[in-house]
């Protein structure tokens, strides 16, 4: 089994999908440059378990939630 998501990582992604629906792909790499760009997290880490948050939900159809 995998680790729970801390709530403010999923807070932090389902903001950022709300806000922009049309950009998140299914590429991790892609939305970790994205969530770089779109936020001021300063954490490379916070950055990638986001961007993996948001790849997940893209890749399972949770796009315009």
């Amino acid at each position: 089994m995998g680790t729970v998501k801390p709530a403010y990582i999923k807070n932090i992604a389902m903001e950022l999908l709300k806000k922009y629906p049309e950009v998140w792909t299914g590429d991790f790499d892609v939305n970790k440059k994205l969530v770089q760009e779109l936020t001021n997290i300063k954490s490379k880490r916070v950055r990638n378990r986001v961007a993996g948050y948001i790849t997940r939900k893209v890749n399972r159809g949770w796009v315009n939630v």
